[in-house]
């Protein structure tokens, strides 16, 4: 199964691609064309029973959040790339995948609890993100692709995970990541992370204890150790959301051709109309 963060995508899109590019009535379609591309280069690449792509909510507040008001601080988006984020689950459905959306959660939550369920049923799970948050969900079973390049996409299993940051691989199955990024932070998201700690001196730390609480049982960071506690909570993703099933799809190629032609994306729609030709034969 793949599972995309839609959202990744979507802004590397949109900051990758020129602004000229629109739809009907002038509005913005760089976001769009650049995540259709990219959907449609992971279909091609690895043939899955079934796509989800989850997707941020940004007009609500989520639990991270609330908890701790620093988290993602000082992003803006533009409007543009706003109004594109809105639509995109409806070409995604109109491609005959599924979506997950739901106010107050994010989109490694949804990914999250696609690999929780595919992993049950034994499954092998791909789960595409631009975001290193993901690599806790790397195990045996699951691989993400994490894109390096333009078109390129590096493979990330726990042999890369420890490759990087010198987590034991048996270690990134039982959600060590989180306890990695309590301590070493995480900038992008805002999370200070223990101070005068980077990556080395996380991936030491757990390598000689094992885990956060091991961490602070030895007495390390004991006026940090709340914060850092709830930092982890905040890293870590939330396998037990709501998500559709995941049964085995046919792509609806002609549908979204018909989409992309509405929307006056016509060279999207020839691509679409012409795969939709192929899978008819």
């Amino acid at each position: 199964m793949l599972v995309i963060d839609g959202d990744s995508f979507a802004h590397r899109s949109y900051h990758a691609l020129p602004k000229t590019i629109q739809r009907k009535g002038g509005k913005g379609a760089g976001a769009i064309v650049g995540f259709a591309n990219a959907l449609l280069r992971l279909y091609d690449a690895e043939q899955p029973r079934a796509v989800l792509v989850g997707w941020d909510t940004l007009d609500v507040s989520t639990e991270r959040y609330e908890k701790f008001p620093g988290y993602q601080g000082g992003r803006e988006f533009d409007d543009a790339l706003i109004e594109q984020l809105d639509i995109l689950p409806e070409f995604v459905a109109a491609c005959g995948f599924a979506n997950a959306k739901a106010p107050g959660y994010e989109a490694d939550d949804f990914l999250a609890a696609a690999v929780a369920v595919e992993e049950q049923r034994r499954g092998r799970v791909l789960v595409a993100s631009g975001d290193r948050d993901t690599f806790q969900l790397a195990s045996e079973a699951s691989t993400i692709l994490f894109p390096v390049r333009a078109g390129e996409m590096a493979r990330i299993g726990p042999a890369q995970v420890w490759e990087r940051y010198g987590v034991d691989p048996k270690q990134v199955p039982d959600f060590i990541a989180p306890d990695f990024i309590a301590l070493r932070g995480d900038p992008s998201d805002k999370i200070p992370g223990a101070r005068g700690v980077g990556p080395k001196g996380a991936a030491d730390l757990l390598r000689r204890y094992g885990n956060l609480d091991a961490v602070l049982a030895a007495g390390h960071f004991p006026s940090q150790a709340e914060a850092l506690r709830l930092y982890r909570s905040i890293a870590t993703m939330n396998a037990s959301s709501a998500i559709p099933a995941l049964s085995d799809q046919t792509p609806t190629w002609s549908r979204a051709a018909d989409l992309a032609r509405r929307w006056g994306l016509n060279h999207l729609a020839d691509r679409l109309a012409q795969r939709a030709a192929r899978s008819a034969r």
